[in-house]
């Protein structure tokens, strides 16, 4: 049977290591997907670059056009990123009736819908493994393994970045600016980190697993999305007094009223496995109601783990591409014709526990006060920690956790309690999950 041909957009980290396990594994990957599947064409505009990194063994070319184009390609490998030329090169490659595989998160949450449609249309594959938690296989875990399970949340450190971050800011009590200077000089985070530290990139991977968790259509625009730049080591140092960890986490969940999909920085007891997960390390916490929980750990983000996600696609690609199109497993786990309508919940309706610190003086009935506004909200206390000022100091630091309410009645609250003379700035709020 004659090779599966390849094209592959971008030889950048993770183009290289396709390229190197490919090679590296060939008779292993044939063994398995039953012929061989050859990177036949690369494009990229460092054509030079691009040569020395394929020994010279590939056709190489600066635009990308040749090769979604090219009648010998069958699957086009998208690894340039971004939103613009990535979304036009993917549709190109679709409507020339090529597979694609894809690692581009940012491009499925927010282009995904039309990038499917296309793509049933014309009878060819998307898969996106690779977009999600690097070398893990959760999208697979989503749309077969727990296939028989109706989803009922999902929680995910998913940017090795920000948990690199806070774990070095929770181990050596750093603040947040020296340790994101740190993980740019380690190679942890990008010149530019907008996209990790305020949570983007998160919730992009956040929407792509809620829509395959739950049938719907992807709604990055609808997303939640909170960073952890304004998170202090003192939070971090009290959350752990009090028995948590603070992780940035992607949480969806399915409740009567519609999805949650958010992500934002999160107290998770530290008992639970998830809690422990450090450095630039991902883990995704599946709850399903036939399975309950399960954990997907590992490496999220790297040249030869995504890389191992990007070659599971090309494998299953090459196993299924003479199948019947109708018989393939759908883009997100549920049938075309069965996406569901499921209203994503604006966050002023999310219910869950919070974390309240608030500096205010140190005489009696401060705290007296703080509570009687918590309880004309409805609003019960789990635990509080109350710190003794410093030598010489008047004021303090007032640490409650609730237990669960509605996120507008929590602002509410906040705002009366702001207003109370005894309390001086902001109180800063953290929400705070279980993970039961």
């Amino acid at each position: 049977m004659k090779p599966i041909k390849v094209g592959l957009l971008g030889i950048g980290t993770v183009g290289s290591g396709t390229f190197n396990v490919l090679k590296r594994n060939q008779e292993e990957i044939t063994r398995r997907a039953g012929r061989s599947i050859e990177i036949a064409m690369v494009a990229d505009l460092n054509v030079e670059r691009a040569r020395e990194l394929t020994h010279g063994e590939v056709e190489v070319v600066s635009d990308a056009n040749l090769v979604v184009s090219h009648p010998d390609i069958d699957i086009v490998i998208e690894l340039i990123g971004g939103y613009g030329i990535a979304r036009e090169l993917v549709l190109k490659a679709i409507a020339n009736g090529k597979h694609v595989v894809t690692a581009n998160k940012a491009l499925l949450a927010t282009h995904g819908n039309e990038i499917f449609k296309a793509a049933q249309e014309k009878g060819v594959m998307v898969a996106f493994e690779a977009a999600v938690a690097g070398g893990i296989p959760i999208i697979k875990a989503l749309r077969e393994g727990l296939t028989a399970n109706r989803i009922q949340w999902i929680a995910g450190i998913i940017n090795g970045t920000t948990n690199f971050i806070l774990s070095e800011m929770r181990d050596k009590g750093l603040d947040f600016s020296t340790v994101l200077k740190q993980a740019q000089e380690l190679g942890y985070a990008e010149a530019d980190p907008t996209f990790d530290i305020e949570g983007v990139d998160a919730a992009h991977k956040a929407t792509i697993m809620a829509s395959i968790a739950y049938g719907i259509p992807m709604q990055f625009d609808k997303a939640y999305v909170e960073g952890i730049t304004r998170l202090e080591a003192s939070d971090i140092r009290y959350a752990e007094e009090l028995g948590y960890r603070i992780k940035l986490l992607g949480i969806t969940k399915r409740t009567p009223e519609g999805i949650e999909l958010r992500v934002h920085p999160t107290l998770i007891p530290e008992k639970r496995l998830i809690a422990n997960v450090e450095g630039a390390m991902n883990a995704v916490l599946v709850q399903g109601d036939a399975v309950g929980a399960t954990l997907y750990y590992g490496k999220g983000a790297g040249s030869e783990p995504t890389a191992s996600a990007v070659i599971a696609d090309l494998v299953d690609i090459t196993r299924l591409a003479t199948a019947d199109p109708e018989h393939r497993v759908p883009h997100l786990a549920f049938q075309p014709g069965s996406i569901s309508n499921l209203p994503i919940l604006p966050m002023t309706e999310i219910v869950t526990s919070y974390y309240l610190r608030m500096h205010v003086e140190d005489k009696p009935g401060v705290l007296a006060d703080v509570t009687r506004i918590l309880a004309d909200f409805s609003i019960s206390i789990d635990a509080m920690l109350q710190k003794e000022p410093g030598e010489g100091e008047t004021q303090t630091d007032i640490i409650i956790l609730t237990h669960q309410t509605k996120e507008k009645n929590i602002v509410a609250a906040i705002q009366k309690i702001e207003a109370l003379n005894a309390v001086s700035g902001d109180v800063t709020k953290l929400r705070l999950e279980d993970l039961n």
